[in-house]
């Protein structure tokens, strides 16, 4: 593998999505997530980093180091026990306490093979406690890549479609209808802003994220809607993706600052926009040791 980032960074990744729900409240009848006082659009931190998490698991089949902790329909347990086995642990509660009592260093050692096999550990960090019965504890890693919460840049007017079919769900609903009604929710058009950050003094000291891997990552921001289509979320796109790269591991500029320099405003005469051509997009100059770099 390459070596450890020595740069910090922040970005923001601007997507849209056009008829369709980006990411639905459950608690809401799945509804596109609204900030209720300004009405703009939400999409949560964990939506998107799921779609990273797909995407690499995608790209990276079979590879050993680019495996993925967080994962549909499999238990935290049996991730670990992978580590576990490198080894040469056993899972039940005596063979970790016993291990723990031959080796102090074996929660240190069992973290480090996670991070280096987990790619979504190195990014985003995790909680692997799950052995704690047998007094192991593998840490809580805090990762050196986090999302906020994306928001729109104009309010969002969520619309509740009636839909039909006509495949009945009982023989007893058949003989007294011949369609069923539901509803869906959606967007009509909406561009988000997310903003992000990636510090070099946390995969030093903590992770091990790599140059390769935050290659992959800006690859993964790009394309994580590409694979990812249903009719639920409409069409949905990256944009653009911008990078601060600061000329050192602690920065050079306050991430606000480099926030506040990334403008996008409707274009003169555009009251409801409908497509990523009602905006336009400018950063200003940035501070003496930061590169501003554009990629979509």
């Amino acid at each position: 593998m390459s070596e450890v980032i020595k740069n910090r960074y922040e970005f923001v990744v601007l997507f849209d999505v056009e008829n369709g729900n980006p990411n639905g409240d459950p608690d809401s009848g799945n509804m596109p997530r609204t900030d209720t006082e300004t009405g703009l659009g939400i999409v949560t931190d964990v939506c998107l980093k799921r779609k990273i998490r797909n995407y690499v698991e995608m790209v990276k089949e079979g590879d050993e180091n680019y495996r993925i902790y967080i994962k549909d329909g499999v238990p935290l347990n049996r991730s670990d026990a992978k580590a576990c086995s490198a080894a040469n642990v056993g899972t039940d509660e005596k063979a970790l306490k016993a291990a723990k009592k031959e080796n102090e260093g074996i929660d240190v050692q069992l973290r480090d093979w996670m991070c280096q096999h987990f790619f979504d550990i190195r990014a985003f960090g995790a909680v692997m406690t799950t052995f704690v019965k047998g007094a192991l504890n593998c840490g809580q890693v805090r990762g050196p890549v986090q999302l906020g919460f994306a928001r729109s840049i104009d309010p969002i007017m969520p619309q509740e479609v009636v839909i039909t079919r006509v495949a009945i769900t009982t023989e007893a609903d058949a003989e007294k209808k011949g369609t069923e009604m539901g509803r869906k929710y959606i967007v009509p058009y909406g561009l988000y802003r997310c903003e992000g950050y990636v510090s070099a003094n946390l995969a030093r000291k903590s992770t091990g994220f790599t140059e390769d891997d935050l290659e992959l990552l800006w690859e993964a921001l790009l394309n994580m809607f590409e694979n990812d289509r249903s009719a639920a979320r409409g069409k949905m796109a990256v944009r653009e993706l911008i990078i601060f790269k600061h000329d050192s591991e602690l920065g050079n500029a306050p991430a606000y600052r480099l926030f506040e320099s990334v403008h996008v405003v409707r274009k003169d005469g555009v009251d409801v926009p409908r497509a990523y051509a009602d905006y336009i997009v400018s950063v200003d100059d940035t501070p003496d040791g930061v590169t501003c770099i554009r990629r979509a």
